[in-house]
């Protein structure tokens, strides 16, 4: 996999555009989890639409990344009936290449993070700011999906 980001505003989520999977341990047990990235609307915007997959059921997300008043934007539906929308940000302490995206939850700010992995593909971490730093409590690795 080349990481490598493309030209204009939705240029940094070029390496991500695609099918991925991942499998992980979560509270809940063995967890898939699919992401499938894909540029819609005359690629002026990019979907992602995420599943992730437990035993007996499955929790989904749809994402729409676009730019807005000049930002790289997302905004997020998930099957439990929440949403959430945030920027493009930066995390030098994850990865001089990550993408990284802050949302102002009500919990607080929590970022995403995608950055290339060594063995190919790419992680993806979710975190909560916290008076110490960034706190982690999810860590996927992904491959190419089919």
């Amino acid at each position: 996999m080349t990481w490598k980001k493309g030209r204009g505003k939705l240029g940094p989520l070029a390496p991500l555009i695609g099918s991925w999977v991942a499998s992980a341990d979560s509270p809940m047990g063995k967890v898939k989890c699919t992401r499938v990235f894909k540029p819609v609307l005359g690629e002026k915007y990019i979907t992602l639409d995420c599943t992730w997959s437990f035993g007996k059921g499955a929790y989904e997300e749809h994402a729409i990344f676009g730019v807005d008043d000049g930002t790289l934007s997302f905004w997020s539906f998930t099957s439990d009936g929440k949403r959430s929308t945030g920027v493009l940000s930066s995390a030098p302490d994850i990865h001089t290449d990550a993408i990284c995206f802050e949302a102002k939850m009500p919990a607080g700010i929590a970022r995403q993070i995608y950055w290339p992995n060594e063995a190919g593909g790419f992680n993806w971490a979710v975190e909560s700011r916290t008076k110490k730093g960034w706190n982690r409590f999810a860590l996927h690795h992904y491959k190419a999906g089919k």
